[in-house]
């Protein structure tokens, strides 16, 4: 495995938490949205993702190493649903509906993927450190 692969990984890694930092603002901006019918309520949306490290130990073949984005999921826990015959946006029945956001989760997941974002960082500066140490040694 070269030694610049690192800055592949840890930039595999920054990628995956952007994607995760960004679904949870967006969930975050939609917790309180409120709709007259369940398809068209905001659900709470998830990424998936899978580690990624194939052909590392081979030496004739370039290493995939990695966190590979497999997508985004809606959440299946059901979405909220109120009584209010008086609010604008109820439905003929007097429901409204509100996201499946639980805001709490959201909160910790951002702080999280915001810490793991950090990390990576870290391991981006680490390493930088290392091979410049190493090129001031052959001068």
């Amino acid at each position: 495995m070269s030694s610049f692969n690192v800055f592949d990984v840890a930039g595999s890694g920054m990628n995956a938490q952007m994607l995760r930092l960004n679904l949870t603002a967006s969930n975050l901006a939609n917790a309180d949205s409120i709709s007259s019918s369940i398809e068209q309520t905001y659900k709470s949306r998830q990424p998936v993702f899978a580690a990624e490290f194939r052909d590392a130990l081979n030496q004739n073949q370039a290493a995939n190493a990695g966190v590979k984005i497999l997508g985004v999921v809606e959440s299946r826990t059901p979405l909220q649903m109120e009584y209010q015959p008086n609010h604008p946006m109820a439905n003929e029945d007097g429901y409204i509906f509100r996201p499946n956001v639980n805001t709490v989760e959201e909160l910790a997941n951002m702080i999280s993927a915001s810490r793991s974002y950090q990390n990576n960082i870290e391991v981006l500066n680490t390493a930088k450190e290392m091979m410049l140490q190493t090129l001031r040694m052959g001068q």
